[in-house]
């Protein structure tokens, strides 16, 4: 299972970041892989809370339902996706000086299988860390624009 972990510091308050990256209706906002997403449930989120929606990775396009596994407010969020790619995304605050450091941890299915998996897994595992260290790039531009 590849594993992509990437951080970044972003100066605004553990809360503010928490709160907008936890939200459904951000992500494709931040996340250049998610065509859509949306809330499946009514109220804020919390563990059980449902999302659908599609992403598109290194072309290959999916579509995904994820559901929250932890939900630990301003601290940590995990959810669990299923659908044509099974993954685990932990999303993780922590104050740091003025801000806050924020990570990203995508564990994925390859998906490829067999000895052509093994070979290709490090090869993807490498273009997504660029793509996700991009997002949060982008997700710092957000923050701090607001």
């Amino acid at each position: 299972m590849p594993i992509v972990q990437e951080s970044i510091f972003i100066p605004k308050p553990p809360q503010e970041v928490f709160d907008y990256v936890s939200d459904p209706n951000h992500l494709p906002d931040w996340d250049s892989s998610i065509i859509e997403s949306q809330q499946i449930d009514d109220g804020p989120v919390k563990v059980g809370t449902r999302t659908k929606g599609k992403s598109k990775v290194l072309g290959r396009r999916f579509d995904w339902t994820t559901e929250v596994t932890e939900f630990d407010p301003p601290r940590r969020a995990v959810s669990r996706g299923e659908g044509d790619l099974n993954f685990t995304i932990t999303l993780t605050t922590e104050p740091e000086g003025d801000g806050t450091r924020f990570t990203n941890r995508i564990e994925a299915d390859s998906g490829l299988g067999g000895v052509f998996g093994k070979v290709a897994d490090p090869l993807v595992q490498k273009a997504h860390s660029r793509t996700t260290r991009a997002n949060l790039e982008t997700l710092v531009e957000i923050l701090t624009e607001h």
